[in-house]
């Protein structure tokens, strides 16, 4: 059985997303696929799949480990060690 990451342990509870859409992408005037949401401040970026990429973005410049699928919830992802929950 494999442990569960503990940054999925260290989440904060009731986090709410800080936008409704990916604020980059807005500004950036970019087509987004799908939402994630970080779930240490909530900020909300789009997918891999979209041309920004700004979810990922965000884990890479504050280092925020996990963040979830929006507006579903139906799972979230460990950047640091690149496994869902």
């Amino acid at each position: 059985m494999q442990k569960e990451c503990e940054h999925f342990l260290q989440k904060k509870e009731n986090i709410s997303p800080n936008t409704v859409k990916c604020e980059e992408c807005e500004k950036e005037h970019l087509p987004t696929v799908a939402l994630r949401m970080c779930l240490t401040c909530g900020h909300v970026g789009c997918c891999d799949s979209s041309i920004g990429k700004h979810a990922t973005k965000h884990f890479k410049d504050t280092g925020h480990p996990v963040m979830k699928a929006i507006p579903e919830d139906i799972w979230k992802w460990c950047y640091i060690h690149e496994e869902y929950f």
